[in-house]
């Protein structure tokens, strides 16, 4: 499942306020024919594998030195709103955060939810909505870190929102090594589609550690929720370079809306190899506004943590 990347990793920060990327050494030849993708609005695969991934474990069974259960606040949250979202009341939610300003939460602020009143500060238990995990991989770096990605696939018919995953390292003696908190690309796991969970293990990491992977939470929202603008990608295009280690991509992303304008643009490219595991992943945003019913291209390189890249696929998120 592993392979050694010989390139240099940048260290993802914070999913939903940072940008998250891999990145490798500049391809020395590329090839000279694009190499188009077939897409469809919120892009899946065909080819993800039915079986139950090795390292997932149920929510049931207790993983070493466990994450809480945090929020990110999103743009017009109030904190009555987050308390109502999670069935917890008011002064749970604000026990569990007493150093938070109800009057003055900020975008991309990380808010603890309590599991229970006597407890507000400890784990929380709200099931996650249900969602398919169809792949646990992970590459060692050169430094001696590690990235893995939890792919997520929705098989509903509505959006998915604050999908993350907990992740534990453990050695060949089943020792623990290491834990941490895997995040969504994008905001929103959109209907049909397939996006990754990653996350980054900074060194020391034992270039032979396996991963556990546990679903932490995932949120059903409708499909026509108004904290989202419609939108899809058209006109894919990927060069692969001549090794096989990225890929630049480039596109159009078209607004399915005629009345909202959105600020906030994000395209997801995920690059598998022949195998069909993803093998890298990278979050593109946009400088400018997306008007109604309007297009805006991107163009970005995505690179590779293992083997080849053989195809990436895409999923959009577009925010008023």
């Amino acid at each position: 499942m592993r392979s050694a990347f010989s390139s240099t990793l940048l260290r993802a920060g914070f999913l939903l306020s940072s940008f998250i990327s891999l990145t490798s050494c500049s391809p020395q030849q590329t090839d000279s024919t694009p190499r188009p993708i077939p897409l469809t609005p919120f892009l899946t695969s065909t080819s993800i594998p039915l079986q139950t991934p090795v390292g997932l474990v149920p929510l049931t069974t207790p993983l070493p030195s466990p994450t809480p259960f945090t929020y990110t606040v999103q743009a017009g949250d109030t904190l009555s709103e987050v308390a109502e979202k999670f069935s917890v009341s008011l002064d749970d939610l604000q026990a569990a955060n007493p150093e938070i300003n109800a009057n003055s939460m900020s975008v991309g602020l990380v808010i603890k939810i309590p599991s229970n009143p006597e407890n507000p500060a400890g784990e929380a238990t709200p099931l996650p909505a249900p969602f398919i995990v169809s792949q646990i991989e992970c590459y060692p770096t050169v430094d001696q870190g590690m990235w893995c990605f939890v792919l997520a696939r929705n098989d509903s018919n509505d959006m998915l929102e604050n999908l993350s995953a907990q992740v534990t390292l453990i050695d060949s003696n089943d020792a623990f090594v290491a834990t941490q908190t895997a995040w969504l690309m994008l905001n929103i796991l959109p209907p049909n589609a397939s996006v990754p969970m990653a996350v980054f293990f900074p060194p020391d990491v034992p270039f032979d550690a396996q991963p556990q992977a546990q679903v932490l939470t995932a949120i059903r929202i409708q499909a026509n929720d108004r904290r989202y603008v419609p939108a899809t990608v058209n006109n894919a295009l990927a060069q692969v370079s001549a090794e096989g280690h990225s890929a630049q991509v480039s596109g159009l992303v078209l607004s399915q809306s005629q009345a909202a304008t959105a600020n906030q643009v994000w395209v997801a490219a995920v690059a598998y190899d022949d195998a069909g595991s993803v093998v890298g992943v990278r979050r593109w945003e946009s400088s400018a506004s997306l008007p109604p019913g309007g297009s805006l291209p991107f163009n970005f390189l995505v690179s590779s943590a293992g083997g080849r890249i053989a195809r990436v696929e895409f999923a959009v998120e577009a925010r008023p």
